[in-house]
């Protein structure tokens, strides 16, 4: 945790955004008080207690009539003396508050300036500081329970314990270093040292790979519908958005670009991406609208191949090849035109999946590439609504997103993973020393590398302002 450094200045914004019936400004620095107390005409406040005043402006005239509520330091969210004031949420009304707090000395604050002020006082790690802002933008369930986790101190305190392990084990090294005379002292058990270096490589490597996962969450499950021309992508993706989002036509070659939209389904947020048909085509626009097609494609974690009629052999396999490591749902549609829709028609060696079966196929091989496709079917219609319910449950299930509660430690920034997949190498550096009697001095030296570079995470090892700059500067006003 960073070393308590309380601010010289006083700075001020707003913490909630326009548009509803209250606003809070928020007020942070050593001139708190003596701000709000010039700026109400009250001269006593009592810690933590909400101050019904009056608000005037240099002339005397009522701004507005507000609480007031006072935070001695290191009581507030900033570690500083701080307040919020509560008003009315007229751009006017706080637009007036804020110049009346500028001329009694605050400073408008910078994007974040609140938060990293709580760092730089030790009221938060750094990990926890990036959590309020994933807070913040959290926009379901699963996105709102990472970040609860990170906030409350999920993968700091994971972090904490391998940094714990390390430096014990990195204190007995060094201490058979100091007795290094007596050459066959070992004050540490190489062989549970090699264990639990093999446990921590596999603790960091885990933590490393929840990215995916919490990637994933955080971005939304990228989804891309293909097929052909006038086979119904539009018309489904208006379906499952529940409004007229795509332009639907008899016409072939409507849809030339991609289209996207989201919804969320049992609180996972999926991305959908309506393409241009695939089809023959000499019109240039249209071309690239289906090369377009081909990158959604790339970049989709499932892909609906929505077809109307029995696909080809060469239709299939060019399929499968492009949704190499990803989950392909075939889907049958305008299942109302036809007298016995069933899957069964296209062949037990690519479709041996019985509609109502939603569960995920086993995997096959694309002997081409040696890699792997997740297959299911159903039949739906789009225009008539049918099957939709159970295309939206196959498609949760395609996303194999697990359960999350506030007690998972989920990587969701891109920071966090870049930083394990560093520590990665001491750590191993460590194992193959070991595994091959590499000197004490050199493996306390790659294990106290592993610490520096864990710590990055928590904000320990962090000193460069421009770091903290980085950071910080995505963050909102008031925060």
């Amino acid at each position: 945790m960073s070393t308590a450094t309380h601010s010289d200045t006083t700075i001020c914004a707003p913490a909630t955004s326009t548009g509803g019936a209250i606003a809070i400004i928020r007020i942070s620095g050593p001139e708190t008080l003596d701000i709000i107390q010039g700026i109400s005409g009250k001269d006593t406040f009592k810690p933590r207690y909400a101050h019904y005043v009056t608000i005037r402006d240099q002339q005397g005239n009522r701004i507005d009539d507000a609480i007031v509520t006072y935070y001695p330091a290191p009581h507030s969210y900033t570690g500083e003396h701080a307040a919020e004031i509560s008003c009315h949420a007229s751009d006017y009304i706080v637009t007036q508050i804020l110049q009346q707090l500028t001329r009694l000395g605050a400073t408008p604050a910078q994007p974040g300036e609140f938060t990293q002020r709580a760092f730089l006082n030790g009221k938060m790690d750094l990990a926890q500081a990036e959590a309020v802002a994933d807070l913040i933008a959290s926009t379901n369930a699963a996105t709102h329970r990472m970040a609860m986790s990170q906030l409350r101190g999920g993968i700091s305190s994971e972090l904490h314990s391998l940094s714990d392990q390390l430096q014990r084990l990195t204190a007995l090294l060094e201490l058979e270093l100091d007795f290094s005379e007596h050459e066959d002292l070992e004050f540490a058990d190489r062989t549970e040292l090699l264990n639990l270096s093999q446990t921590i490589l596999q603790a960091i490597s885990k933590l490393a790979e929840s990215f995916k996962t919490g990637r994933a969450i955080k971005q939304g499950i990228g989804v891309t519908i293909v097929g052909k021309t006038n086979v119904g992508k539009s018309t489904l993706l208006n379906r499952l958005l529940g409004e007229e989002r795509a332009i639907v036509s008899d016409t072939h070659g409507t849809t030339r670009d991609t289209i996207e939209d989201t919804i969320t389904l049992h609180g996972i947020t999926f991305r959908f991406i309506d393409t241009a048909g695939l089809r023959q085509t000499s019109d240039a626009i249209e071309q690239i609208g289906i090369q377009r097609t081909y990158q959604a494609i790339e970049q989709a974690q499932i892909v609906l191949w929505l077809i109307d009629q029995q696909p080809t052999d060469d239709e299939l396999q060019t399929m499968q090849i492009r949704c190499q490591d990803k989950h392909l749902l075939i889907i049958q549609n305008k299942i109302d035109t036809l007298q016995q829709p069933t899957m069964a028609q296209f062949g037990p060696s690519t479709m041996r999946i019985p509609q109502k079966d939603l569960a995920i196929s086993a995997k096959q091989n694309a002997s081409s590439q040696n890699k792997t496709i997740n297959i299911a079917s159903l039949a739906i219609s789009a225009k008539q609504n049918m099957g939709i319910g159970a295309l939206e449950e196959a498609i949760y299930a395609a996303a194999n997103i697990p359960q999350i509660s506030e007690n998972d430690v989920i990587v969701t920034s891109a920071r966090h993973y870049e930083i394990l997949l560093r520590a990665q190498t001491p750590i191993l550096r460590v194992i193959d020393a070991l595994t091959q009697h590499i000197p004490a001095d050199l493996v306390a030296e790659d294990l106290r590398a592993t610490i520096t570079t864990l710590n990055e995470i928590t904000g320990q090892s962090i000193t460069p302002e421009t770091t903290l700059q980085s950071i910080f500067s995505h963050f909102c006003i008031g925060k």
